[in-house]
């Protein structure tokens, strides 16, 4: 079952539709079937994932800043909320449509922190361990990309990503980094996760990992 994963993998995206199938089946834990999940697909890169919550999260803004910063849940939820609503299209071809997220904009969090002279781009790590992306810093901070605290009107669960997860809406989902721990603005893109398996760094849905799904809206 890994060694199956591991070549959809490194295959890139035109045989990950294939090890959907089987994966979604995987006794691992590596991957599977949420249930009661309204259409989304459980995903992660690694076998485990550690809890956080209230009492122990926090997410570190540091890199290219003034003003490096960690916030914990509780600061992340005082400060002011934007609910987006879009279709989620992943990369293997399934939809939700109509998904309410809502959080804090990542373009207030980097107005925050100062970005510094020589920065192009930011870059996530997750507390997995494991997974990790990017975007520019010009798609970093339009309107709708999220540090997300609720998904579907809920507090985003540990099996989607919580407590805090990003949100790039107008992209692919693999680009909505789960489990989000830290925020590093850099001087250029590093590739992220998947991109390092040959995934597109810049996912505009319709336009990216040569798919042509309707644009999410």
């Amino acid at each position: 079952m890994l060694g199956l994963g591991v070549a959809g993998v490194a295959a890139g995206p035109s045989l990950q539709r294939a090890v959907e199938a089987v994966t979604s089946r995987d006794p691992t834990g590596l991957s599977g079937v949420l249930p009661g999940g309204g259409g989304f697909r459980y995903y992660s890169v690694v076998s485990s994932v550690p809890n956080r919550d209230a009492s122990d999260y926090a997410l570190t803004v540091d890199g290219l800043v003034e003003r490096p910063a960690s916030y914990r849940l509780a600061d992340l939820l005082a400060m002011e909320q934007t609910r987006i609503v879009h279709d989620v299209q992943c990369v293997t071809g399934w939809r939700v449509p109509g998904t309410p997220f809502e959080g804090v904009r990542l373009s207030r969090l980097l107005e925050l922190a100062g970005v510094r002279d020589g920065a192009t781009a930011v870059r996530f790590t997750c507390f997995d361990g494991e997974y990790s992306e990017s975007l520019t810093l010009d798609q970093a901070r339009r309107d709708d990309v999220l540090v997300a605290v609720k998904m579907q009107d809920r507090p985003v669960t540990h099996a989607h990503g919580g407590p805090v997860r990003l949100y790039v809406a107008p992209m692919y989902f693999y680009k909505s980094a789960k489990w989000l721990s830290g925020i590093t603005v850099t001087p250029t893109v590093r590739p992220g996760y998947w991109e390092n398996y040959g995934y597109d760094v810049d996912a505009w849905v319709g336009r990216s990992n040569g798919r042509d799904d309707a644009p999410t809206g």
